[in-house]
């Protein structure tokens, strides 16, 4: 439903021309005062006192002044001439925009039917051709509105393979038709988000909306995010998880709030956090293993806070933390291994407020921390291992450690 009137509002926007009457004496005052300032800056670079006075004037000087009052004329007309070509040209691309806007709306209907086929192949013929269309739309909304199809097709309801009826093979192919459609749409936008922000068919910057999204696997490792919002809040990850491998995230907001981790493993490793914020608030971590190690912090904000691991593991070794907040303040570790061994902290802040440690074990030997922030004011539970050594003695300044540690 919104696909029409976002063209709608692409189209008007190349008809918005100032009307004839304002455009031409517009031009003619433009014209006068660049003629004027260049008269002036010759007269004052001739350092003239003053003009010559004559009764009478001869024929080459009547003759100049003929020739001065048809150039001035040609000189009106030429620019008339201008205005006109131009608003001619705006008109021009204008009806090619909508042009290009109604075929586009024409391949976006064949292709939204072929995604909503019951047919496998011809359901993955419309997920790439609705790929392709966004690389071809004539707007960025149009692009737009072509990822958020895609994104909503994620979104539909998904019965995952643990949950199909025993022995019914006919529910088995379905489901791995489907699941194939799915991981495709993934593999696609992770494609896009890879290329350069300054590539035509970058999706850099744009909106994806995976929000209650179920995800039994699928890679978007390499992607960069650098603007735009990401949400995969309520989103249900189990099984294969995805990999976030080597992902940059240099602006814009990626949101798990409220994301269910169930097995599997979700993969950050060598991730870059240069910006923006990766909220995974509230977010719900049940004998899945999270991997930041060898991650870069040095500017982002990473968001744990009241999050919940049970029986998960926390991967954080030799992370770099330069720069950025990483904000576990409440979170809630039962039974739960969090590892930030081999760690290397120059700035930036780590916050465990008021965190809970039940069973498990925090692991922060042969960390070096030469500057930053870590808190732990709050906390309950032993003190992590390991962290008292490699802090070393006196307790360096902006280290704040629980009561009794």
């Amino acid at each position: 439903m919104s696909h029409q009137p976002r063209g709608r509002r692409a189209e008007r926007r190349g008809l918005r021309l100032w009307h004839i009457g304002i455009v031409l004496p517009l031009v003619f005052t433009v014209a006068v005062l660049i003629a004027g300032f260049v008269f002036y800056t010759g007269w004052d670079l001739l350092d003239a006192r003053g003009l010559k006075k004559q009764q009478k004037i001869d024929s080459a000087t009547l003759f100049d002044l003929v020739k001065l009052s048809f150039g001035v004329v040609a000189g009106a007309g030429g620019l008339v001439a201008l205005v006109v070509a131009y608003r001619r040209q705006r008109v021009d691309e204008d009806a090619a925009l909508r042009d290009t806007t109604r075929l586009h709306n024409e391949r976006f209907t064949t292709a939204v039917s072929q995604l909503g086929d019951t047919s496998p192949t011809v359901r993955l013929g419309g997920v790439h051709a609705l790929a392709g269309l966004a690389d071809d739309a004539p707007t960025r909304e149009l692009r737009q509105t072509c990822i958020d199809v895609l994104c909503a097709f994620l979104r539909l309801p998904y019965t995952a393979e643990s949950d199909l009826p025993p022995s019914d093979s006919a529910a088995r192919h379905d489901y791995l038709a489907l699941r194939e459609a799915r991981h495709t749409v993934i593999r696609l936008i992770r494609d896009h988000l890879r290329l350069p922000q300054e590539d035509p068919q970058s999706w850099q910057g744009h909106d994806f909306d995976f929000t209650s999204t179920v995800f039994d696997g699928g890679d978007l490792s390499e992607a960069k995010f650098s603007g735009g919002v990401v949400t995969f809040a309520d989103a249900t990850f189990s099984g294969a998880g995805v990999k976030f491998g080597l992902t940059e995230f240099s602006g814009g907001t990626i949101d798990f709030g409220g994301a269910t981790f169930s097995g599997g493993t979700i993969d950050f490793g060598g991730a870059t956090f240069s910006g923006g914020t990766i909220d995974f608030g509230g977010a719900t971590f049940s004998g899945a293993t999270v991997n930041f190690s060898l991650a870069t912090f040095s500017g982002a904000t990473v968001n744990f806070s009241l999050a919940t691991f049970s029986g998960a593991t926390v991967d954080m070794r030799a992370v770099t933390l330069s720069g950025g907040i990483i904000d576990l303040t409440g979170a809630q570790f039962t039974g739960t291994a969090v590892d930030f061994s081999h760690g290397m902290f120059s700035g930036g802040r780590i916050g465990f407020h008021h965190a809970a440690f039940s069973g498990g074990m925090v692991d922060f030997r042969y960390v070096e921390f030469s500057g930053g922030t870590l808190t732990y004011l709050g906390a309950s539970g032993s003190a992590p291992r390991g962290l008292l050594r490699s802090l070393g003695t006196p307790v360096p300044a902006g280290v704040t450690l629980a009561e009794g540690w």
